[in-house]
């Protein structure tokens, strides 16, 4: 059963400014193995992280590094999460996520759907 749904679209580029100007931002929004990669990666699985959320009923108190994307040996996305967003997750019944990402022309997106 689908529990919910999220979508989130980010612009690469005003991402990427955010970030610069707020150099600390990158270590409250992403995981170490997140951190090693590319801007629009980065604004990939930050509009995960968004979308999941939304998924999750956008409830305040989540922590944004206790979600993060990892890929499997055939680059497919999955998303693990832990702590507080375990915790929300459980607490709706939610078993399972799926997620798509996608980065191009300077937009990356992001749709997750959770299951219970």
């Amino acid at each position: 059963m689908i529990i919910g749904v999220g979508i989130d679209v980010v612009d690469v580029e005003r991402f990427e400014a955010t970030l610069e100007r707020t150099p600390a931002l990158r270590e409250r929004l992403f995981t170490a193995q997140e951190l090693t990669l590319g801007i629009a990666s980065l604004a990939a699985r930050f509009a995960a992280k968004e979308a999941l959320a939304k998924s999750l009923g956008a409830p305040s108190g989540m922590h944004w590094t206790d979600a993060w994307v990892v890929t499997n040996s055939a680059g497919r996305p999955f998303l693990e999460v832990r702590g507080t967003v375990q915790s929300r997750a459980s607490e709706l019944g939610v078993d399972s996520f799926h997620v798509s990402l996608s980065h191009d022309a300077g937009i990356a997106s992001a749709v997750v759907i959770a299951e219970g």
